[in-house]
């Protein structure tokens, strides 16, 4: 198949002559440049044994590109008109498979029918890896990435092009101002690498901020220590959502229910950890340990 070089003029005529308006409370900013596209395709590495997912398909700019180095793809779309402009794009390429769907069913949860089509669609065409590849919409990246990592289904790698923030504060060390909850989580189950990081100009529609791509590499043994990734997670929520108090004063105040300082005190003098530390103040084994012997009581 040979596919259309969707540059700035091809898309603006593409969108104009359906009367198609990207929708920015959709996050439907959509990269131009071909070579960081190559960068994209580059980066996740693609074979034939490969099964790609790819959130918000846009005008299939990507898609096209996953469809050539990839042996399935499972592409969705919430928008109805970017959706047929994919499906028309992709309509000779039977290994592509392209839904009008959203791919969470909450801010925790993912669509079970885009997992289930995904599923059947690597089997379908052999692929024994599976990767997410995509420019995920800014609304959706951070649950999208989050709710994949911590699931069942096994994933090689995940390549996907977000917002600046959301990449610093994966990638945000101990002490630094990002570091919190989604910077422990997906270091406690993944190496997290910027590839690059990309200005406005690079997009069309320009976003207001600044945009990277980014690569996650799930690691099994990581994920066998941390144990149940789900509970990991639901702790890590809790604990992040007393911020700005210390360490000992956000375990007290707990969501679900007060806890006496006496009892944080004694355990973290059990577990050697400074209650008067913040909590963004500690690394993933420090966090590893508060929700093994918190959680249990």
């Amino acid at each position: 198949m040979t596919l259309p070089r969707q540059t700035l003029s091809y898309l603006r005529n593409l969108l104009s002559g359906r009367g198609i308006r990207p929708k920015n409370k959709l996050g439907q900013n959509f990269l131009i440049d071909l070579n960081l596209l190559d960068l994209i395709v580059s980066t996740a590495d693609l074979s034939k044994t490969d099964g790609i997912l790819e959130v918000g398909c846009g005008a299939g700019t990507l898609t096209g590109r996953l469809s050539e180095a990839a042996g399935a793809v499972v592409t969705v779309d919430v928008d109805p008109a970017f959706f047929e402009l994919t499906r028309e794009l992709m309509q000779n390429e039977p290994h592509v498979r392209v839904m009008l769907a959203d791919a969470l069913k909450n801010k925790n949860e993912l669509n079970s029918v885009v997992l289930d089509a995904f599923d059947m669609q690597c089997k379908s065409f052999g692929c024994t890896r599976r990767k997410l590849v995509a420019n995920l919409p800014y609304v959706v990246a951070t649950p999208v990435i989050a709710n994949l990592l911590i699931g069942p289904m096994q994933f090689e790698s995940f390549t996907v092009l977000v917002q600046w923030e959301i990449a610093e504060r994966m990638t945000a060390q101990p002490g630094q101002k990002e570091h919190g909850a989604l910077a422990l989580l997906m270091q406690s189950l993944a190496d997290v690498t910027v590839v690059r990081r990309l200005g406005p100009t690079v997009f069309w529609p320009k976003p207001q901020v600044d945009s990277a791509i980014v690569h996650i590499v799930p690691d099994a043994e990581r994920r066998a220590r941390v144990g149940d990734p789900v509970a990991f997670r639901v702790f890590l929520r809790d604990l992040y959502s007393h911020r700005r108090k210390n360490l000992r004063g956000a375990l007290a105040g707990w969501p679900s229910g007060r806890r006496e300082k006496s009892d944080v005190d004694r355990i973290l003098d059990e577990l050697g950890i400074d209650g008067t530390v913040r909590a963004e103040q500690l690394g993933v084994n420090e966090h590893l340990r508060l929700c093994a012997a918190f959680s249990s009581r």
